[in-house]
């Protein structure tokens, strides 16, 4: 009685062994990730593919940034008013062009008054003390006075003719002359372009503050690049530049001459300064562009042509190798610096492999039937 009780109860658990065992095996078998096959080709579909040689080389880095346009400080004045008084009259419009000592404006101005009847009568002065110089040593050569009082009169005249020269000089500083009467003129310090005018007829301007205009060479200007710090050691003075305005005009080329000592705190950036030629003054301040800086500075990489390099299904890159036995296996790398036609791979290949350069994607596709 008790053995045929038994024998159901072994049977029974049998079958539930049975049943864990193939669970189980089905689990393992699901969770298994599929290895991906290595690629053979035909000789004909081998022509539709070339190999290159990964190499140690040298190259130089393009930085890209962002930048804007401004004055060449260097070859840009601002022209403040020499004298104080109210406008009366404007000679130039913006962005005309003016040659050295051309009228800008017309200030009625008292000190232009007042410099001019200082001048007027340091001038009479220096006359008349060089008339009793004059005078006084055509005495002394006859004994009519001392020769102290004829050197004391040469003193004199010499005194008062460096107030005259000193006079002339405040009413140089002003733009003045003899003859200017009440009305003092703003002069054009240099020859340029009218990039900005702050004034209006009647405006009341004050003498060593206040500011008319700004005259600028524009034939040369800035480019100010935003270069990221992850690129800014790349970037160095003297470096070659190339700026798109993005507008049809350029490309223009310039030069680094300066690279910021500060972070910008809006950007984050470090700014590099950018001398750039402007024919045709094409190149406006405030203007949008984009910047190439061509690094000065020679590193060493594998580079790989960017059609060598795919991407998985996860998005993560890698190239096909070939093998000595003739089929082509994939290799995952790390992509560094990237231009236009090669990539920088820090890790996953070494000097000497042989990589398919053009007709990865015919092998990709060759791999996927």
């Amino acid at each position: 009685m008790g053995n045929r009780n038994l024998l159901p109860r072994l049977f029974a658990g049998l079958i539930a062994l049975g049943l864990l065992a193939g669970c189980s095996s089905s689990a393992d078998e699901n969770s298994a990730t599929p290895a991906i096959a290595n690629v053979r080709l035909t000789k004909a579909q081998l022509a539709h593919i070339q190999l290159y040689t990964v190499e140690p080389v040298g190259y130089r880095q393009t930085v890209k940034a962002p930048g804007t346009v401004d004055f060449d400080n260097d070859q840009a004045t601002s022209v403040v008013s020499p004298f104080t008084g109210p406008v009366t009259r404007i000679f130039v419009a913006l962005g005309q062009h003016v040659s050295k000592g051309q009228p800008l404006a017309m200030v009625a101005s008292a000190d232009v008054a007042n410099a001019v009847a200082a001048y007027r009568k340091a001038a009479v002065a220096s006359a008349n003390a060089r008339r009793v110089a004059a005078a006084d040593r055509d005495l002394a050569a006859h004994n009519g006075i001392s020769e102290r009082e004829a050197a004391q009169a040469q003193t004199d005249a010499a005194s008062a003719e460096a107030d005259r020269v000193a006079a002339f000089q405040a009413l140089a500083s002003m733009g003045a002359s003899p003859g200017s009467g009440l009305n003092g003129i703003i002069r054009a310090p240099v020859s340029g372009v009218i990039a900005d005018k702050t004034v209006t007829p009647g405006q009341l301007l004050q003498a060593g503050s206040s500011t008319a205009f700004t005259v600028a060479n524009l034939s040369q200007v800035w480019v100010l690049a935003q270069v990221a710090p992850a690129d800014l050691s790349q970037v160095g003075v003297h470096d070659a530049a190339t700026i798109d305005p993005g507008n049809g005009t350029g490309p223009f080329h310039g030069t680094v001459e300066n690279i910021g000592a500060t972070v910008d705190p809006n950007t984050r950036a470090i700014v590099a300064r950018i001398a750039a030629p402007n024919p045709g003054d094409l190149l406006k301040k405030q203007m949008y562009v984009d910047v190439s800086i061509e690094s000065g500075r020679v590193v060493t990489g594998l580079l790989v042509p960017v059609s060598a390099v795919l991407h998985d299904d996860e998005n993560l890159p890698f190239v096909y190798i070939a093998l000595p036995d003739g089929s082509f296996v994939r290799r995952h790398v790390t992509l560094g610096y990237r231009d236009s036609q090669n990539e920088d791979v820090t890790s996953g290949l070494s000097a000497g492999d042989r990589i398919v350069s053009n007709g990865a994607l015919f092998l990709q596709f060759m791999q996927s039937q």
